[in-house]
């Protein structure tokens, strides 16, 4: 089965293939852009050329579904979706720090990823299983369930972190292709797509404007 994963969750945007007969994958990354919306699909496009595939050569889609902000987890989901919609295909959507603990060392883990307005997103794991979240907070004031052996967090949070995570192991990851496709289902029938967005987006309904005393009230 080849199967195309697409994360954006985080600023990096993540898109790879993985062959699941083989285990091989292909992933093409562009770190650290604001520019998802833009970029996702040439560079879909890009990632199937280098890997001299084409499009109906797919078998399934994975993509995250957060949590993350909400216009760059939107586009990330509805690009998937159109994929699937079009070549006929299942869709399948998955935690996004789920895929991130499956990239870090075994035990006990906390993922951590940039919600902006000083706050992360956050989930505990012991093994393969989700102990507490997916949630936001603010770093400082994170309440673990369990003490941690290791931890991903964005290098510019890290020290934000309560004082009993400073001496704990560290990285810095997104998720990859190949841990997507590793914390799906792909022989479930998939769920609807989700978007995890666990607050309200940072754009705001304008008010609505005064009306103007020089316009009179009129009774219909």
């Amino acid at each position: 089965m080849l199967v195309l994963a697409i994360d954006t969750s985080t600023p990096d945007l993540v898109t790879g293939l993985v062959d699941t007969s083989t285990g091989r994958t292909h992933d093409r990354v562009i770190p650290g852009t604001r520019a998802h919306n833009e970029q996702l699909t040439p560079t879909v496009r890009a990632l199937l050329s280098d890997a001299a595939v084409a499009f109906p050569d797919l078998d399934a889609v994975v993509v995250g579904c957060g949590p993350g902000p909400f216009t760059g987890l939107r586009v990330g989901m509805a690009t998937a979706a159109a994929f699937g919609d079009a070549l006929g295909i299942p869709v399948h959507g998955v935690c996004s720090l789920d895929a991130i603990a499956r990239r870090l060392p075994g035990g006990r883990r906390l993922v951590a990823t940039d919600a902006r307005r000083r706050e992360i997103y956050w989930a505990t794991y012991d093994g393969e299983t989700r102990t507490a979240g997916p949630d936001v907070v603010k770093p400082a004031e994170l309440a673990l369930p369990h003490e941690v052996n290791v931890v991903s967090v964005p290098e510019q949070l890290a020290e934000q972190l309560p004082e009993a995570l400073r001496g704990v192991e560290k990285h810095d990851l997104a998720p990859d292709a190949e841990s997507l496709v590793a914390v799906a289902d792909l022989s479930a029938t998939p769920e609807p797509l989700v978007p995890l967005y666990l607050r309200r987006p940072d754009a705001k309904e304008p008010k609505p404007a005064p009306r103007s005393p020089a316009i009179p009230e009129v009774e219909l």
